[in-house]
């Protein structure tokens, strides 16, 4: 086993990994909020569908995805892996692991469970907007794009799909708070004096960013 493999299986190495794709995603969630926040242009949805047209076509998006993918998948391994070791620590070291647990919070105990939400509302996303878009025939508006912002009207109207998004973005929020200052954390970017500002920064980044996501389908489900 070469130093590589074993500095990367290692517990160091997996926190390294999840602190790099986990803060790359960040950098994606503002991307793709940036985007989403077209919908809410009083135009029928002209500014959202040239918006996805862009992103579903242009040659370097779609090669970014392939990163974007890696990411996701890399940031999900080790995040498994590392709640699997915590969970055979816990059997091994139980008066120990009790005694951390009860000096952190509740959002820093339950990152696998947050996490395994999340996934699971970004399968069904993925599943209701991506496939769709790139594997049906999604009807056209009046420019001749995709109708992408037909197909948000319609599933913002299911109370069952906004719950989901709603929760899942709830998931996120208390994933985020907990991961991106830890994030730096890990990386080594700690200061007296900086630390509680990037902790500061996390809490706006986490709460403005999935507020504004959630925000979404409720506008839709109530006024549109």
């Amino acid at each position: 086993m070469s130093w590589i493999t074993k500095t990367f299986s290692s517990s160091i190495g997996r926190k390294i990994i999840m602190a790099v794709t986990g803060l790359f995603l960040c950098t994606f969630l503002v991307v793709h909020l940036v985007g989403n926040l077209q919908l809410f242009n009083a135009d029928n949805g002209a500014a959202f569908n040239a918006y996805s047209e862009f992103m579903g076509h242009n040659p370097l998006i779609r090669t970014m995805e392939i990163v974007l993918v890696l990411g996701f998948g890399f940031h999900i391994y080790e995040g498994l892996a590392l709640a699997a070791k915590n969970r055979a620590a816990r059997g091994n070291q139980r008066y120990v692991v009790d005694h951390i647990e009860q000096n952190s919070s509740w959002h820093s105990r339950s990152m696998a469970l947050l996490g395994s939400i999340v996934l699971f509302f970004l399968i069904v996303h993925l599943y209701n907007f991506f496939g769709s878009l790139r594997f049906t025939d999604v009807p056209r508006d009046a420019n001749g794009n995709e109708d992408a912002y037909a197909l948000v009207l319609a599933a913002f109207k299911d109370p069952l799909y906004v719950l989901l998004y709603v929760v899942g973005q709830v998931a996120l929020l208390y994933h985020l708070l907990h991961g991106f200052s830890s994030a730096f954390q890990t990386l080594g970017l700690t200061h007296r004096k900086y630390t509680p500002a990037i902790k500061f920064i996390g809490y706006g980044f986490s709460i403005v960013v999935c507020a504004a996501f959630a925000a979404m389908p409720i506008y839709f489900y109530f006024f549109k």
